[in-house]
Parts: structure tokens; C-alpha cells; sequence
């Protein structure tokens, strides 16, 4: 039964049903004895200071999915019928499960729009893992700029006019990819920036990784299906209940076939896939579907009771629509990441972030030269929010006490953006050599260099790199930024593309 959007229903539809995790129990129920994969046997053979540690019951649902959990044929549709159970709970019309994290489904998407040597428009505020896909796929990038916040040296989505911009420059272009909502919680246009994709008959892919909440209440922003997207990649462990790694791609519309997308997923994909994971995908599906208003309707009431609570602090303040939402900024704002800006205590992020861990066991989730971010979900409640007050309230008192921040030298919005001189691909597998960070002026790198969290690089292989961006890096560094993926973490040195042919092929 077709519905309105061309989304593909069948019904009834029974949410109350949880296929993988009947499956599971069927699985226990009928005594099988497995002579496959996994080699521990249903934790028989397990460590048994392993079995200590995490208990039995993680061993018992780490099976295989084919010859385990359905049979060799997969002919209970165990899988499928929970990925359909998904679709209907969030309004698309094909869901695939994940067990490699949206990382790989957003490579999945990216590959399943364009290919080698042609070109796709994406928000330069992207995460890591799409960079790693041009890399891998050879795609050629058509960068569009975020909306800066030049006074909170914050990104937010570009908007459609941004991306109608582009196309209308690379008309060639496959389609776009936009990053929303943001870890900080900024989201996009999607419904302007869609139609600015379906006037071309092109796909509009949204890396929404930070939004499997989004279909769940009217008061959060509009979620990727609904504003007419046709791919969604989302990490359900993000924001939702999954395992780490959990992620679904969604998908709607006829702009890119169903199975063009599956095949590429596996292409890329584990022959292994975690039940575990599917478990908590089909899990947290059910608990939404049944539970969902209810559970982030209180997640937001408590959001904003803990950010006016916050923000009666000396020396904090929470970031909030008034902040992110505006001409030039975000169209949308998620409030669930609750991000403190702690300039007013003259420490870093960084700073804060490290104190709230040592002296009382408070992780944050980002923190940067100015913010913290202590991310909130339907999991949190006042048990779990009045230590994280009470922490902050002695942070602000402690404060004083801390070292003088080391300064951050955070550039202009038009020093951080480089020229893209060689294709990310071209940069990456080319010949490199590893320079002396003063001497890496108006070279091109072949690394990424990812501030982490949140994973959004400041320099992809290909760009070349300038004195203000370096000096940020550098600099950022020494302040207790953590910068991973590179080469030479403390950054004495970057990789580069070597002297040669490739250090001046054009990437346009």
C-alpha cells in the first residue's frame, strides 16, 4: 500500500513486535547448538575475567545473523521485518540497518548519488567520515560554506540559497549533502534546501547522525523524511538507545533505487554484522514508536529546567536559540545538547571539560576553546542532572584557581576556509613527506587534521594550508585540543603532498 510521498506502507503495522529480539529468545528457547562463528560458543568459551566484566548475556546475543539468528536462507525475514517496522516508524520508505556506525552509511549514500570523478555538493562542516568517503571513492567535492558565527567561532548549516548557489556553478553537480542538526545543535533548512534539489531532480542526502530523536516530537526540528530528503543517515546511538555503532539509512522517493543503495552499503560493510546492534536498533525502534512523545516530551521539559539552572551560574552561559537562530545563522535549534559557554570563568573548554571529569566523574561530550557540551537525552533525569549542576556550580567557584588558559588563535571565517588545490583522493594515496609545521606555508596537505570531538576537520588532504589555520591547530593543541588522525598529533610536523606533478593538479 503506497501512502502520500510515495512511502511504501504495509498495513496494520505492529510496534509493539521487536523481530530481532523474539528472535533471540527463540534462539535460547529452542536450545540451538551452534558448530559456527562466534567462536566463544555462547560465552562456553569466553574468558573468564572477560565474563566477569560484562556478563553473560552480551555472549548469548552475539550470534550469527544468517545460520544463527534466521536460518541460511534468512527465510523468517527477521532482518527485513524489523527494518520495514522502522521505516513506518519514521516515515520512510526503506530503512537498512548498520552495524559499522553511520561513518560507513554515510559513505553508503555518498556512493549510492555520485561516483569517481564526478561531483557532489556537501557542507564544508562535515564530519570526518565524509571526507574519508571522497578519499575513497574519488568524488569530486563541490564545497558549500557553513553560516559562521564569527562572534562564537561556531558553524551552523548552509541554507538553501547557499546550496542553489552551487548548483547553479556546478550544474554537473549529482546532488548534495548536508550536515544537520550539528553537534551543537543547529539545524538546516532541509525543506528549502530539498526543493532546491528535486527543481534539478537530484538527491539530497542528510547526514543527521545527531537526529534519530527528531521523528519523535513536533517540538524538535523537522527531521530529514518529513522535509523531504531521500537518504537520512542516523545514529541511533547517538541520541537514541543503541549499542555504539547502531545506525540506520533511511529513504524515500525515486531518486536513487533502493538496491543501488543496499549494494553499495555492501560494498563497504561487514560479512559479520553484530546482532547485538541489530538488537538494539529494533529495540529502541519499538520503545519509540510506543513511547517516544512521552519520553523526549520529558526529556525537553527537563532540558529546559537544567538550562535555566545553568545559566543562574556566575560565569556560564548556555547557548540557546536566541544564540544559534537567526538571518546568516541556524534555521532550527536542538535544545537537548545543552552547550555551556564558559568564557565567562576565563578557562577553556578544555579546561572545564577535564576538571568536571577529574573532580567528579562528569564526562562532557565536546569541549573547545570556549564550550562544553553535556548532551542530554530521554535516558537523563534529575538523578543524573543535579550532580552535573552541582559540578558546574563548583567548577564556577574553582575556576580561579585554574592556570590562565593558553590562548586559542581561532582565525576569521574567511582565513578557515582553504583552497581545495588537489582532490582529496589525489592527496591522500599520492607521495607525501612530513614537514616542520613552520615550514608547511602554501603546501598541500595529504592528512586530515579533525579537532575531536566533534570529528569536523579543520584541514582535508588537498587543501592547501595557510599560516592562520596552522596557527589555530598549533595553538590549539598546546590548549588541550585533541587532534587524532594526524600524522604527528602534537603537530611539530604535517603531512604533505611531496614536491612534484600532484602538488599543482588542480582539483576543479
Amino acid at each position: 500500500m503506497r501512502g502520500d510521498g510515495g512511502k511504501a506502507y504495509v498495513m496494520p503495522v505492529d510496534h509493539t513486535q521487536a523481530p530481532v529480539l523474539e528472535a533471540l529468545t527463540d534462539y535460547r528457547e529452542h536450545g540451538h547448538m551452534a558448530f559456527t562463528p562466534p567462536g566463544h560458543k555462547q560465552a562456553r568459551g569466553a574468558d573468564p575475567a572477560v565474563r566477569a566484566v560484562l556478563g553473560d548475556a552480551v555472549f548469548h546475543g552475539d550470534l550469527l545473523a544468517s545460520g544463527g539468528l534466521d536460518d541460511r536462507l534468512t527465510r523468517a525475514g527477521v532482518l527485513r521485518r524489523a527494518e520495514e517496522l522502522m521505516a513506518h516508524a519514521v516515515h520512510a520508505s526503506h530503512t537498512f540497518f548498520s552495524t559499522c556506525g553511520s561513518s560507513l552509511s554515510v559513505k553508503a549514500a555518498m556512493l549510492a548519488a555520485a561516483g569517481p570523478h564526478t561531483e557532489l555538493l556537501i557542507g564544508r562542516d562535515a564530519h570526518k567520515s565524509v571526507v574519508s568517503g571522497l578519499v575513497l571513492s574519488g568524488i569530486r567535492p563541490v564545497w558549500v560554506e557553513p553560516r559562521w558565527d564569527a562572534e562564537r567561532h561556531l558553524a551552523h548549516p548552509p541554507g538553501p540559497a547557499d546550496f542553489e548557489k552551487a548548483f547553479d556553478a556546478h550544474p554537473d553537480a549529482r546532488g548534495a549533502l548536508v550536515t544537520s542538526p550539528t553537534p551543537y545543535g543547529g539545524a538546516a533548512d532541509l525543506e528549502g534546501i530539498a526543493r532546491v534539489c528535486h527543481r534539478r531532480s537530484l538527491p539530497l542526502i542528510v547526514d543527521e547522525a545527531w537526529g534519530a530523536h527528531l521523528p519523535f516530537h513536533p517540538e524538535l526540528p523537522a527531521w530529514a523524511m518529513d522535509a523531504g530528503a531521500d537518504v537520512c543517515v542516523t545514529s541511533i546511538h547517538k541520541m537514541g538507545s543503541g549499542l555504539e555503532q547502531g545506525s540506520v539509512f533511511h529513504l524515500q522517493g525515486d531518486l536513487i533505487e533502493p538496491h543501488l543503495l543496499e549494494g553499495r552499503a555492501d560494498l563497504l560493510g561487514t560479512t559479520s554484522p553484530s546482532v547485538l546492534i541489530y538488537a538494539g536498533l529494533d529495540g529502541w525502534r519499538r520503545q519509540m514508536a510506543l513511547h517516544g512523545r512521552e519520553l523526549i516530551g520529558r526529556a525537553l521539559d527537563l532540558a529546559h529546567e537544567v538550562r535555566a539552572a545553568i545559566e543562574n551560574i556566575d560565569g556560564l552561559h548556555v547557548n540557546d536559540r536566541a544564540d544559534f537562530c537567526g538571518p546568516g545563522l541556524a534555521a532550527d535549534f536542538d535544545p537537548l545538547p545543552v552547550v555551556i559557554d564558559v568564557t565567562g570563568l576565563g578557562i577553556s573548554g578544555y579546561q572545564a571539560a577535564d576538571w568536571l571529569r577529574e573532580h567528579h566523574a562528569i564526562d562532557a561530550h565536546i569541549a573547545d576553546h570556549r564550550r562544553v557540551s553535556t548532551q542530554l537525552t530521554h535516558a537523563d533525569s534529575e538523578d543524573t542532572t543535579r550532580p552535573l549542576i552541582q559540578a558546574l556550580t563548583a567548577l564556577a567557584r574553582g575556576a580561579s584557581r585554574l592556570p590562565r588558559p593558553v590562548p586559542v588563535e581561532v582565525p576569521s571565517p574567511a582565513e578557515l576556509r582553504l583552497e581545495q588545490a588537489v582532490l582529496p583522493r589525489d592527496a591522500f594515496f599520492g607521495p607525501v613527506e612530513d614537514v616542520p609545521i613552520g615550514k608547511a606555508d602554501g603546501r598541500v596537505a595529504a592528512e586530515m587534521l579533525t579537532p575531536y570531538p566533534p570529528g569536523i576537520p579543520a584541514v582535508l588532504p588537498g587543501e592547501r594550508l595557510t599560516p592562520p589555520v596552522l596557527n589555530y591547530l598549533r595553538s590549539g593543541v598546546a590548549a588541550g585540543m585533541n587532534v587524532p588522525d594526524a600524522a604527528d598529533p602534537g603537530l611539530d610536523s604535517v603531512r604533505v603532498v611531496a614536491d612534484g606533478p600532484a602538488a599543482g593538479r588542480d582539483a576543479n
